[in-house]
């Protein structure tokens, strides 16, 4: 009987997986096997023979299944090994830590803006970029059919205003000055001397255009200055203190060329050219300005003939191009976190 369990132990030994512990089984336990093969030769004994030999084979059966059960359990134990050893987590290794975002790099032009000029005394207006026509255009000395309209390729929203006149996407952040210029105007209305308006309306804005420089979606910042004795210098001297202190250096030089915006009479694009550095001597476009038409101070409920001054609109994207010394708007905006990183 103990050999049989040792060739039964040595079988079971062999079997390295469970399908083949199951046959192992069977050619001793089974249907056909050799235990049972000896219960079945019983039947010829006596009955003392019987229990003499019945004992001896059920203690074979147990030392048999006693065999199966620790060679199943060492499967068992091999197969959670494996499947340990191929799971195991590795801490040796750094762990991932979680990315910590930052300012998009025309966010922090914004707020660099912002700051520049709320500490020469300047408010932040911030409005709808959803316009009507009048504000938009009609209120800025564009007319229906002026001319100037075809500067700007617009998106028009489907819905109309109480003139049937359909709202569209503003196309720059001017609606902003002549709301905040109403306001101020109706806050002070009766008073013997109003105060002066100095606002700036940072903001997005929308055209149809896309290129290296330009995108559909885009920012501006205009600004307005307007009392009863602002001139070309008091812009001049402003911007020009916004510039070196925007860029950090006192080694640039601006350039007022004569252009043409319906909302300012005279009109003038700022150009500037620093003295050192990659755009060391090149004239580059930053801005447009000029002493706000008549029909726009009358718009703002003003009267020309006692208030003037003067507004600028930039665009902040090309600032940031320009002081980070990027050379494609596109990347600013296609959302590349490798890009966008260095910024942080």
């Amino acid at each position: 009987m103990l050999e049989l369990i040792q060739e039964a132990e040595s079988a079971f030994a062999q079997a390295t997986t469970p399908a083949q512990l199951e046959d192992a089984k069977a050619r001793f336990l089974g249907k056909s096997g050799r235990v049972t093969e000896l219960m079945k030769g019983l039947a010829q004994l006596s009955v003392e023979e019987k229990k003499t030999r019945g004992a001896e084979i059920n203690q074979l059966k147990q030392g048999i299944e006693a065999a199966l059960t620790a060679r199943r359990q060492a499967l068992a134990e091999a197969e959670l090994a494996a499947q340990l050893k191929a799971e195991a987590l590795d801490v040796s290794l750094p762990g991932r830590a979680r990315g910590q975002g930052g300012l998009h790099p025309v966010t922090r032009t914004l707020e660099r803006i912002e700051a520049i000029f709320g500490s020469m005394g300047f408010d932040v207006a911030d409005g709808p970029e959803i316009e009507t026509d009048w504000m938009n255009f009609t209120a800025l000395n564009n007319p229906a059919n002026h001319p100037a309209r075809s500067m700007q390729d617009t998106f028009y929203v489907d819905m109309k205003d109480a003139e049937g006149l359909p709202y569209c996407l503003r196309t720059h952040t001017s609606p902003m000055q002549v709301r905040y210029a109403r306001a101020h105007a109706a806050k002070h209305a009766g008073a013997e001397q109003m105060p002066e308006i100095r606002v700036i309306a940072p903001g997005r804005t929308y055209r149809v255009d896309s290129d290296a420089t330009h995108s559909p979606m885009f920012h501006q910042c205009e600004g307005l200055w307007i009392g009863e004795n602002v001139s070309f210098r008091d812009l001049k001297s402003v911007f020009t203190d916004f510039c070196k202190r925007f860029f950090e250096t006192d080694a640039l030089q601006l350039r007022f060329r004569p252009s043409y915006f319906p909302f300012t009479e005279p009109s003038a694009e700022i150009d500037i050219a620093f003295a050192e550095g990659p755009l060391k001597g090149r004239w580059l476009e930053v801005a447009g300005s000029g002493q706000v038409h008549p029909n726009v101070v009358r718009n703002f409920g003003l009267d020309p003939e006692k208030y003037i001054g003067f507004a600028f609109g930039m665009g902040p994207d090309r600032l940031t191009m320009l002081r980070y010394g990027v050379n494609d708007l596109r990347q600013f905006f296609e959302g590349d976190l490798r890009f966008l990183a260095q910024f942080k």
